[in-house]
């Protein structure tokens, strides 16, 4: 007699219940750092933690810096420069102008208008409205530069505004007879 040895195909080594549990175990800890990930994003956005999208367009429409004299000599006993800026806020967000930066100047300042009994106050901020202009001259509000150096030969002048929500904006005042805008 000849005996015949059937084989029965069985599941192969390392599969079955035990490799799945395995393997869903394996993906369990990425899939509950994902939801737990999304879940604390979530909850920063609906907080306001995310901010909001707000476009905050700022375009300067004038900038120029009056020479201080005609002649060198007289342009140096002369430590100050007004500048006439006009500075549109194409946003719907006020912003506020925080600062200017030249290479003209170490020292640029923000005033107020003249008062009645003179001197001018410091400005901190000077706020430009939302969808709105601000005109920036020695008659009102205004930005001097504190004890320049020399740029009456120069034709403009680089300008560099900060605004608080704005970031930095770029600016070339164009350098104009003493006086005028």
């Amino acid at each position: 007699m000849t005996a015949t040895a059937s084989v029965r195909p069985g599941p192969a080594p390392g599969a079955g219940p035990a490799r799945l549990s395995d393997v869903a175990r394996a993906a369990a800890v990425p899939l509950i750092a994902g939801a737990l990930i999304i879940a604390l994003l979530s909850a920063w956005v609906v907080t306001g933690g995310g901010g909001t999208i707000i476009r905050i367009r700022i375009r300067v429409e004038l900038a120029a810096i009056p020479m201080r004299a005609y002649t060198v000599s007289r342009a140096a006993a002369i430590r100050s420069a007004p500048t006439y800026l006009t500075i549109r806020n194409l946003g719907s967000q006020p912003d506020e102008l925080l600062a200017v930066r030249t290479p003209a100047s170490a020292h640029v300042t923000l005033l107020g208008p003249p008062r009645p009994g003179g001197g001018r106050q410091v400005l901190r901020d000077i706020t430009i409205p939302a969808g709105g202009s601000v005109t920036l001259t020695p008659f009102g509000d205004d930005v001097v530069l504190r004890d320049p150096v020399p740029y009456e030969a120069d034709m403009t002048v680089p300008l560099t505004l900060v605004f608080r929500r704005a970031g930095q904006v770029q600016a070339d005042a164009t350098v104009t007879a003493p006086g005028t805008p």
